[in-house]
C-alpha cells in the first residue's frame, strides 16, 4: 500500500529542500468546479504530483480545488500536461509568485474540506455559477478612474495593513466567513455603483462577487487573478501600479513586494516596516510585524516573556507549552489576540 502523507519531520524536510540542485517555480490557482468524490480526487492528485515532486498546500471540496504550491522548474511542463489533463481545471489559470525564491514550500499537503473557502453561506439559493465579471489590470484601470467605482479588499486585516489598492475599503474584520455580510451591509446604499471586490489570487473576491450579486448588488465586478496577476500584468504592459506595498502570501515568504512602499508600521515600536514574522516561542507563534531593530531587541519574539521564555532550557521550555500546538496557527493574527499581547490599536 502506497503512503498518501508525509511521514518526515519539518526539520528535515527544509533541509532537504535547501540541498536541492535544481530550481522551483510557485504558483497558486483555484478553480470552482464540482469535486464528485473529494476523497478518491485528494487521492489521485497527491500520487500524481508527488511523483512529480511538487510541494505546497491544496485543499479539495465537492465545490472546487485550491492550490498554492512549488514545482521543480524541469519538471514544470509535465506538471501542467498532467493538471490540464484533469476535467473541469483543462483550462484552470496559474498565477506564477512575483518574488519567488524558490523555497516557499517544502512538503506536499492536500487535505479536504467542507468547502475551498469557508464563507458560512447556509442560502441554498446561492450559486457560484453567477458571479461578477472579470477585470483585468487594465480594465481595473479605467474603473478606478470612474467616480462610481467602489474598491473593496476581500483579505484578512493583516494582509491589507501591508498592501493594499489606492482608495481600496478594508472591511474590518478577521474571517470571510464575517466579511461577506458585512460587506453587504457596509455597501447597501450603493447597490447601483461599480463594486470591484480583490483579494490575493482571486479565489475570495470571486466567491464575494457571487454572494454581493445574491445580495442585490448590480454591477459587480471582480479582479482576474487577484494582486498576484495584476502585478504580472502591470509588469507585462509596463503600467504604473495602483496598489501600493506588499502583497501578503501563505507560505514560508509571508509576503512579496508589488511597490517599494511601506505603508505599515512595526508593532512594538512604529517604525515604518512591513515584514511579518512569527514569534520564535513555540509556545506563542504570533503573526505580527517586527522590524529589524525588536528583532534584535526581543530575539525574534513579540514580548519580552516570550524573549525570557526561549532563553530557559530546552526542557523547561517543553515543560511550558505541554499541550499548546501552535504549529498551524502561524496566520492567526486576529485584531483581538493582537491587541491585548502587543498593547497596539489596529
Amino acid at each position: 500500500m502506497s503512503v498518501l502523507h508525509n511521514r518526515i519531520s519539518n526539520k528535515e524536510l527544509k533541509e532537504k529542500l535547501y540541498q536541492e540542485n535544481f530550481p522551483r517555480t510557485t504558483i497558486s490557482f483555484y478553480q470552482y468546479f464540482a469535486i464528485q468524490n473529494p476523497l478518491v480526487f485528494r487521492d489521485e492528485l497527491y500520487k500524481a504530483l508527488n511523483a512529480l515532486q511538487v510541494f505546497g498546500r491544496i485543499y479539495i471540496a465537492k465545490e472546487g480545488i485550491n492550490a498554492q504550491i512549488s514545482v521543480p522548474a524541469h519538471l514544470f511542463e509535465n506538471f501542467k500536461t498532467y493538471l490540464y489533463s484533469i476535467n473541469g481545471i483543462e483550462s484552470v489559470r496559474l498565477n506564477t509568485a512575483v518574488n519567488d525564491n524558490g523555497k516557499s514550500f517544502w512538503v506536499l499537503r492536500i487535505k479536504t474540506r467542507e468547502k475551498i473557502v469557508a464563507d458560512g453561506i447556509e442560502d441554498p439559493n446561492f450559486s457560484m455559477e453567477n458571479k461578477g465579471k472579470y477585470v483585468s489590470a487594465k480594465q481595473m484601470h479605467t474603473l478606478l478612474e470612474k467616480e462610481d467605482t467602489i474598491v473593496i479588499d476581500m483579505r484578512n486585516h493583516y494582509e491589507y495593513e501591508v498592501g493594499h489598492f489606492d482608495k481600496a475599503i478594508e472591511i474590518p474584520s478577521d474571517t470571510f466567513r464575517e466579511q461577506l455580510p458585512m460587506a453587504a451591509k457596509m455597501m447597501k446604499d450603493n447597490k447601483d455603483k461599480n463594486i470591484i471586490l480583490y483579494c490575493t489570487g482571486g479565489i475570495r473576491c470571486e466567491k464575494a462577487s457571487a454572494y454581493m450579486l445574491h445580495e442585490g448588488f448590480k454591477n459587480v465586478f471582480h479582479l482576474e487573478g487577484g494582486i498576484i496577476n495584476y502585478a504580472n500584468q502591470i509588469k507585462e504592459a509596463g503600467l504604473e501600479s495602483k496598489f501600493k506595498g506588499k502583497n501578503f502570501v501563505f507560505d514560508d515568504r509571508l509576503g512579496e513586494k508589488i511597490t517599494e512602499d511601506i505603508i505599515a508600521k512595526c508593532h512594538q515600536c512604529g517604525a515604518p516596516c512591513d515584514t511579518h514574522t512569527n514569534c520564535k516561542n513555540d509556545g506563542c507563534h504570533l503573526l505580527f510585524i517586527q522590524c529589524p531593530t525588536c528583532v534584535e531587541t526581543y530575539a525574534g519574539c513579540c514580548t519580552q516573556a516570550c524573549t525570557d521564555i526561549i532563553h530557559l532550557p530546552l526542557e523547561k521550555q517543553i515543560e511550558l507549552r505541554k499541550g499548546i500546538d501552535k504549529g498551524q496557527q502561524i496566520f492567526n493574527k486576529s485584531k483581538q489576540r493582537l491587541r491585548p499581547r502587543l498593547g497596539i490599536d489596529i
